[in-house]
């Protein structure tokens, strides 16, 4: 029997072996049909709320369509890292998210991990691609926000 590290002993979480960068990848796939699906209830929630108004009839009612997408695209994650410590297609593939000493993410760290994950995006997904080659298995917006991905036992 081994002993677990101090961190994951103390959050309930074993540290599992970094991610392959594969299944991080096939992970985010499954994550559209999600977000997209959470996208069409916001689109059809704001539209009643418009009553039937076309969303893009004028430049703020298309501003503060645009910013619900963002706001819902940065609560899907952030409290799927936060609360389960995965997505849903994290959890399809067996991974989770934690801080780099194996506890759970905080709101901040999930806060961070976003907005470095744009970074990381940015530049033709470099930031992502560069886990590949990494030896943790990290990408940009995991090293800038101190967390890491694992695959779960």
């Amino acid at each position: 029997m081994t002993a677990a590290t101090p961190a994951a002993a103390g959050s309930g979480q074993s540290a599992g072996p970094p991610a392959p960068t594969g299944r991080r990848f096939l992970a985010a796939l499954y994550d559209v049909p999600a977000l997209f699906t959470l996208a069409l209830l916001l689109t059809v929630l704001l539209l009643v709320v418009n009553r039937g108004e076309r969303l893009d009839a004028t430049a703020a009612s298309l501003a503060v369509f645009r910013a619900s997408l963002v706001v819902l695209w940065a609560l899907y994650y952030a409290v799927s890292w936060t609360r389960w410590g995965h997505t849903l297609g994290m959890r399809v593939w067996k991974l989770r998210v934690q801080r780099a000493d194996g506890t759970a993410c905080r709101g901040s760290d999930a806060l961070l991990r976003l907005v470095t994950s744009v970074i990381a995006w940015l530049p033709l997904g470099l930031g992502v691609i560069a886990a590949a080659w990494d030896p943790e298995r990290r990408a940009w917006h995991d090293r800038l926000s101190r967390t890491r991905v694992v695959t779960r036992r």
